[in-house]
């Protein structure tokens, strides 16, 4: 499937809800679900500094919501768009959702070279797409959309 305007529309949209977790004192990672009719209909940014949650990434918070609100046929047909590649314990939500494409902004390869080794973010060198390969059910990906807002939510965060 072929990267299309709204797409970059969706993807500027998950990097605001990024900018916001940053403002509101999270990691600065945000994420959107858009359901098969082209609506958004969900969105969820970090709280791992907030809630005192480590599993309280954007795109996990966002898979609870998605799995109490829609039936696994309804997760299908969704796009999941996020600021960033999600790691590997949110490809794992994402997967055991069922969620049917992920679309996504800054790689995490990008991201490691940003924070570093800074202890709040201890990123893995393990592609989303690496993990979807070992299950049984197909998730189409889209990424690194290169888009300089998403690394501008990071910029001076992991300092």
């Amino acid at each position: 499937m072929a990267l299309t305007e709204l797409d970059t529309d969706h993807l500027r949209t998950a990097i605001g809800v990024a900018r916001n977790a940053r403002i509101n004192g999270n990691h600065p990672f945000g994420a959107i679900l858009i359901d098969a009719a082209g609506d958004q209909v969900l969105a969820a940014e970090n709280s791992v500094v907030t809630s005192r949650d480590a599993t309280g990434h954007a795109e996990t918070n966002l898979v609870r919501l998605a799995s109490r609100r829609f039936a696994p046929h309804e997760l299908a047909a969704c796009t999941l768009y996020t600021s960033t590649e999600p790691c590997a314990m949110c490809s794992g939500a994402i997967y055991w959702a069922g969620i049917g494409r992920v679309v996504f902004a800054l790689a995490e390869s990008e991201l490691r070279e940003l924070t570093g080794a800074n202890p709040k973010n201890p990123t893995l060198a393990l592609t989303c797409r690496e993990v979807f390969a070992r299950g049984q059910r197909e998730i189409t990906v889209e990424g690194p959309i290169d888009l300089p807002e998403a690394r501008a939510a990071h910029v001076g965060f992991w300092d």
